[in-house]
């Protein structure tokens, strides 16, 4: 059962998640970065998908990780030259340069993993589907296909191992005929399903008239208030973006990172966008364990009770 954050509104999170990915492309300032990276990891966390972070982190770190360390090999602008590699300067702008773009990637991973877990199938069609049908439904399919291939996949090789076809083994010529097999297999399987998916809905008469919807999604007052929330906060870092707030500079000479009221009043503002599905989530945790205390408000003392008199009688 949903709860939270998760619970609102598809339009809140398209908002919301359409919001960070705004401000993860304009706003090129560490403060903000890391402010959105850590309101969206403790919105993980919260929604218990922690694992699921730490499980992809590794691979996301590597990616981000990989632009930081080539962005100065490959440009050399900037004035303040750090060293030369293989005679050519790595410049102080360019590393930084490539932690900021680093922190962007990162950013926009977890926007991805949040995202994936808050707006599901049902919501993605919800959203897109009465304006445009055919592309929201090619879109799903298409986003489908990936896990579904990969399950496929290890189904196959599984089952091609048992006769001896295994593209982990033997030679180079060995291994490539056994994957173009594993390939064509899994081509195979996949063509003749969609050919039988197709022939399904055209039985049941799909594309013939305009279709009818039914929708389970309804704005309440809170949805509302969260709606009304977010396009605020969301619009005063948008102002003052466009004031020149937000932004470090650092090609072709890094300027010095100023602070002033104007940013001030920008960065309350953007962590409240931030932080609102945070404190939604933290308020249901809070519920749900208060709801529990006044549900059984004598289990604990009982027990301690009953571990004092054993002990004294001992």
């Amino acid at each position: 059962m949903s709860s939270g954050f998760r619970a609102m509104h598809p339009a809140v999170a398209l908002l919301y998640y359409g919001g960070l990915m705004l401000f993860a492309a304009l706003l090129f300032h560490p403060l903000f970065l890391v402010t959105e990276i850590a309101g969206l990891a403790g919105l993980l966390l919260l929604q218990g998908q922690g694992r699921q972070l730490l499980r992809g982190l590794p691979f996301y770190l590597l990616m981000a990780g990989s632009v930081a360390v080539l962005n100065p090999l490959f440009s050399h602008r900037g004035a303040h030259i750090l060293f030369y590699f293989w005679d050519q300067p790595v410049t102080l702008e360019a590393v930084l340069y490539g932690l900021m773009m680093m922190l962007v990637l990162l950013t926009i991973f977890i926007i991805f993993i949040s995202y994936n877990y808050t707006v599901t199938t049902d919501k993605f069609m919800y959203l897109f589907a009465a304006a445009a049908p055919k592309t929201a439904l090619l879109t799903l399919m298409a986003l489908r296909f990936v896990p579904l291939f990969q399950r496929r996949l290890r189904q196959i090789t599984l089952i091609q191992r048992l006769r001896g076809i295994d593209a982990g083994q033997g030679s180079l010529r060995k291994r490539m005929q056994d994957g173009m097999t594993l390939l064509k297999v899994l081509l195979t399987w996949s063509l003749e399903e969609a050919l039988q998916t197709g022939d399904s809905m055209k039985a049941r008469g799909y594309g013939i008239r305009k279709r009818s919807t039914y929708s389970i999604f309804k704005l309440d007052r809170l949805d509302k208030g969260i709606l009304l929330v977010l396009t605020v906060s969301g619009l005063i870092p948008l102002l003052g973006w466009l004031q020149g707030y937000g932004i470090l500079e650092i090609y072709p000479r890094m300027k010095p990172m100023e602070f002033g009221g104007g940013e001030v009043v920008m960065y309350i503002s953007f962590c409240l966008f931030v932080l609102t599905p945070l404190g939604l989530e933290g308020k249901e945790k809070w519920l749900w364990r208060s709801s529990r205390q006044s549900a059984y408000p004598s289990v604990i003392p009982e027990k301690s009770g009953t571990r004092s008199m054993s002990s004294h009688s001992q």
